[in-house]
């Protein structure tokens, strides 16, 4: 039986908790530790926004910086999400060439999910799983997954939910307007539960962190050993993973690009920036710098996962000149997402959102 490193982090700053696990990943690429669990809960609320979003679309920005939310981009993709100490964070980083690791993101979803499932029903939830990556409770969400890969490593992170702030979870988001807003939150309130309301007394934390590690370790098939970080993994943290997470330039991922284009649309009669969102079993938002019937330019995002997630910025490099016709459409997509993974969608979902282009006058 394979012996995994557990590191039970406690209560950290939401920095830390965010992004701790991404040192552990480039630890384990570098063969420096081994396949680890890291157990952590922020020590104050804050925002995440999933790697392939754009900030200003997903956030309402001045209502974070007037409640003093920070706001991060994670390195797995997904949803804007409101994050505070009521939530235990698990995630798992598993060298690649374990045996025990499954070779797809969405073998590892098909895995791994029903093992969040299993920590769930240990603590007094009828849980099961619904696929692609959320666990549910009669229909209720009650804890969503992600996955990515770097280098060698391969990550599965999520959460016990123990409560939600949901006017929170809902005010931060951005939306057209307060009557959207309240609606929001009515509807997460009824298709979004928490242990809090699923059970009459609430587990301790101690008990939540007992019931995902025997849960993953059955799943797995390994023993998790309860360690400290390593002072590589604290070095990579400090030197690498912080100082890219707290820049503008990480957070503002796209912001420059979006900028670019805008100016590019007056240079020329026959130019027009267009966007449009395609909700497939996850987001697609494209927004296109388009000359008569020919992409010029493009950013892709949404809420969508893909391993490796950089191939998206691929994709967009390659669609620069490829004609508005589903034929060469398709042939440079599906060479661009040749060997990607992006679970629940298919290459002909991004056709289709592409081809919405034109429909929008």
């Amino acid at each position: 039986m394979e012996v995994w490193r557990l590191l039970d982090l406690g209560f950290a700053e939401p920095i830390k908790a965010q992004t701790f696990f991404e040192a552990t990943a480039i630890a384990v690429d570098r063969g420096l530790v081994p396949s680890t669990l890291i157990l952590v809960l922020p020590s104050r609320p804050y925002v995440c926004i999933g790697y392939h979003q754009e900030l200003e679309k997903e956030v309402d920005l001045e209502f974070c910086r007037s409640r003093g939310l920070e706001v991060y981009r994670r390195i797995i993709g997904g949803g804007a999400v409101y994050l505070d100490g009521d939530q235990l964070f698990y995630q798992l980083v598993a060298h690649e060439d374990s045996p025990r690791v499954p070779k797809t993101v969405e073998g590892l979803f098909k895995l791994m999910v029903p093992a969040v499932v299993e920590a769930y029903r240990r603590l007094g939830v009828k849980a099961s799983y619904k696929p692609i990556n959320d666990v549910v409770v009669e229909g209720k969400k009650i804890s969503g997954t992600g996955a990515g890969k770097l280098g060698k490593a391969v990550m599965f992170v999520g959460n016990i939910i123990f409560d939600l702030n949901y006017e929170l979870m809902a005010r931060v988001l951005r939306v057209p307007d307060e009557k959207f807003r309240d609606k929001l939150a009515k509807t997460m309130k009824e298709w979004v539960t928490t242990l809090k309301r699923e059970l009459e007394h609430v587990p301790s934390l101690e008990q939540a962190k007992r019931a995902v590690v025997e849960s993953f370790e059955e799943a797995l098939g390994v023993k998790f050993e309860l360690q400290q970080p390593s002072k590589e993994e604290l070095e990579i943290w400090e030197r690498e993973v912080k100082p890219r997470h707290t820049s503008k330039e990480w957070l503002e991922m796209f912001k420059g690009r979006r900028e670019v284009m805008e100016r590019s649309v007056k240079v020329a009669h026959d130019i027009r920036v267009v966007e449009v969102a395609h909700k497939a079993r996850k987001l697609i938002r494209v927004t296109a710098n388009v000359k008569g019937d020919e992409l010029v330019d493009l950013i892709v995002t949404g809420d969508f996962f893909a391993i490796p997630e950089d191939s998206i910025r691929e994709l967009e490099k390659n669609l620069r000149g490829v004609k508005l016709v589903r034929g060469e459409l398709e042939e440079a997509v599906r060479s661009s997402l040749r060997g990607v993974q992006v679970p629940g969608l298919e290459a002909e979902d991004f056709v289709e959102a592409l081809l919405k282009l034109k429909e929008v006058k």
